[in-house]
């Protein structure tokens, strides 16, 4: 039976259990008025605090949501510290939590690293393709423009089909994992979950479009980091179940010894020598540059980023992402599998059964042992805010491709930046209620959270590099991206059948979904597709100036034109404008040295992610695994004291650092809405 059908009950203590082969199912720790609590009324808390934040936006400050440039792109002026919580918000999903549990449960140590090196890279190197974004098509709205200026209508709808099938199974992720969590711990319906969570985001992204996403991200970072902090307080220093890193290395030890891990070095959960961690950790990565290059959410904060702060913030953002799955994993899914042998283990005597682990259940398992009702409360908060901040991001992504790919390109060509804004808040509507349709079907057709992680390489993987290059490759064609897109994909597909049917002996779906299988099929399709992209543009070369994408204009700016002449003010873009009076040739000089800096900013990032990705990919992990090496207890206190210092590293980092950027514009909001409610003037 798959996670959508299986209603995954947790146990209320005392445990009440009927075993079934082995497992015991198990009734929610918490009541579903808890749930739909926090899903209604939590979601809705949220909804009404952007409310007030987008009103005061409205009436005291230079930006409004009713400008399509502000809605869709945040005015292109959000600050790196803003970029980069939002990135670790909007990256954070439910999988992010849940999944990476799962492997620190199913493979010891290496699950947490590898999930989290295995998604972390990717943030880094699009830090690249930001980069480019700025110097060669700083006007676009979307990845799908630029590919319709660069290669037409039959690009456009290629990556199209690429755009939306991503943010398709994004949502169903989200969703999926998100519903299973709630379900499993409060019992609620998973269908009226799924419904239910995109509500309360669709009504804060209608009136506040993407500076509102920013802003929420960094309201549920908070939660997501302290919620974080207080399990790791608990399992390593005050809960009398583990209590110390020292207490929690012993009942590894002893797990290893119950319960084995085939492919591990002696069976051991504390050892990076494990076979499945390193496929684990290779579908990993093939996910993530799906998840990454092919989302509109992280082209979206891209644009919306100032040009000169683009590339740091996603080194940044990657930097301190990378510390959620591996401190959140290592502490609460390593947790649940030492405590398999506590009586307040929801499935005592018995293990979770596998399709309880596929969906993402380790986590509120251990947290319920180390907390009771308390870590139950905690586990389900931060998988809602890990669903609400990324469903946020894929909203105002979907309705940025409906409105200016679809509706703007194919329906009513001369839209207006108003008429734009109006077609987002109707396709957010729609979208926020088909998400919780197609999250439904997918329940309903036995599809779970870790069928969908899996797939998500395999069915995305193809459209990688033709997408990375088009921003970035002059040479690159229109044949070269067909080719690669549609070639790759072609072997990716029959490398999946082929590679499930000689494994495992036949093909189904739970097989195509498994990690060996996804690996044959990514790893097939990202490879070829870049070799054919290459090879196929390479034989008869573009020389691509990207003159016609750097062209792409905004929509609002002879509205900001009128607006300015009319009060006097000047808006950030038009002060970049050559003043009157300067001559052409310093305008280009300027635009010249833009590119040149913007083109430093691209060396400098490509030397960063490379760095980073040989250290997290390459120089810790590898030489641990084909050394065998077992943890010892001083070097597991070790491991996990980097794991903390790094979380709390990058909590203070993603909650500090977008206050201090914001500091004078939020006091002047501040003052000017005191002064408004006194009566008192300005001036």
């Amino acid at each position: 039976m798959g996670l959508a059908t299986s209603p995954f009950p947790l146990s209320a203590f005392p445990v009440i259990m009927s075993s079934v082969q082995g497992y015991s199912e198990f009734r929610p720790l918490l009541s579903q008025s808890v749930g739909y609590g926090v899903v209604i009324g939590v979601g809705f808390f949220f909804a009404f605090v952007m409310l007030i934040l987008t009103m005061l936006q409205r009436k005291f400050f230079k930006f409004t949501p009713a400008s399509s440039e502000e809605f869709t792109s945040a005015s292109r002026s959000i600050k790196p510290g803003l970029v980069c919580c939002g990135i670790v918000s909007a990256w954070t999903w439910s999988a992010t939590l849940l999944q990476s549990s799962t492997a620190a449960y199913t493979f010891g140590v290496s699950g947490p690293w590898w999930y989290g090196a295995g998604g972390t890279i990717q943030v880094c190197m699009f830090g690249m393709v930001a980069s480019k974004v700025k110097m060669n098509a700083n006007g676009a709205h979307t990845f799908l423009e630029i590919a319709k200026v660069r290669f037409g209508t039959p690009g456009h709808i290629l990556f199209a089909f690429y755009g939306f099938l991503c943010i398709l199974i994004v949502c169903g992720s989200l969703l999926l994992g998100g519903a299973a969590t709630v379900n499993a711990l409060t019992g609620m319906n998973i269908n009226a979950a799924c419904f239910l969570l995109p509500i309360g985001i669709a009504v804060y992204v209608i009136f506040g479009g993407l500076r509102a996403t920013f802003i929420c991200d960094w309201s549920h970072t908070i939660i997501l980091f302290i919620i974080i902090y207080i399990f790791i307080f608990r399992a390593y220093g005050t809960s009398p179940a583990i209590g110390s890193v020292s207490e929690l290395y012993d009942l590894l030890q002893q797990a290893a010894i119950d319960t084995p891990v085939v492919g591990n070095q002696d069976g051991s959960y504390l050892t990076m020598k494990s076979n499945q961690g390193l496929v684990f950790g290779a579908a990993t990565i093939l996910s993530g540059f799906a998840g990454v290059f092919c989302d509109q959410g992280y082209w979206q904060r891209a644009i919306a980023s100032q040009p000169e702060s683009t590339t740091k913030a996603y080194m940044l953002g990657g930097l301190s992402w990378f510390a959620v799955p591996w401190a959140f994993a290592s502490c609460l899914g390593l947790s649940a599998r030492a405590l398999l042998n506590n009586p307040n283990f929801p499935t005592y005597p018995f293990p979770l059964s596998p399709t309880q682990t596929s969906a993402g259940l380790a986590a509120p398992a251990a947290a319920v042992v180390l907390m009771g009702k308390g870590g139950g409360i905690a586990v389900l908060l931060v998988v809602f805010m890990a669903v609400t901040s990324a469903a946020s991001s894929e909203l105002i992504g979907v309705s940025s491709l409906f409105s200016y790919d679809i509706y703007r390109t194919y329906i009513r060509p001369n839209a207006t930046g108003e008429e734009i804004v109006k077609a987002s808040h109707y396709f957010i509507c729609f979208w926020a209620v088909w998400m919780g349709c197609w999250a439904s079907i997918l329940n309903a057709g036995n599809i779970n959270l870790g069928w969908l992680y899996y797939v998500q390489g395999v069915i995305l993987s193809p459209a990688v590099i033709p997408i990375a290059l088009t921003i970035s490759w002059s040479k690159l064609t229109r044949a070269g991206v067909f080719c690669g897109a549609i070639g790759g994909a072609v072997l990716g597909m029959i490398a999946w059948m082929i590679g499930c049917l000689k494994i495992y002996g036949q093909i189904n779906i739970p097989n195509l979904a498994d990690p060996y299988s996804a690996v044959c099929s990514g790893l097939t399709g990202l490879l070829f597709s870049g070799i054919l992209t290459i090879s196929v543009s390479l034989m008869s070369p573009a020389d691509y100036d990207f003159s016609e994408t750097r062209a792409i204009s905004t929509l609002d700016d002879h509205v900001e034109s009128e607006k300015n002449s009319n009060t006097g003010e000047v808006s950030p873009d038009l002060e970049k404008q050559p003043k009157k009076g300067s001559s052409d040739s310093d305008a280009s000089r300027d635009e010249e040295e833009q590119i040149a800096s913007l083109q430093r900013v691209f060396k400098k990032a490509f030397v960063y992610s490379t760095v980073f990705t040989a250290i997290v990919i390459v120089i810790v992990p590898l030489p641990m695994f084909f050394s065998h090496y077992v943890f010892s207890r001083e070097f597991y206190t070790f491991w996990t004291a980097c794991s903390i210092i790094w979380v709390f590293a990058s909590g203070t980092f993603c909650i500090i650092l977008p206050l201090w950027e914001s500091r004078k514009e939020m006091a002047k909001i501040l003052k000017a809405a005191y002064l408004s409610s006194t009566g008192a003037s300005s001036t």
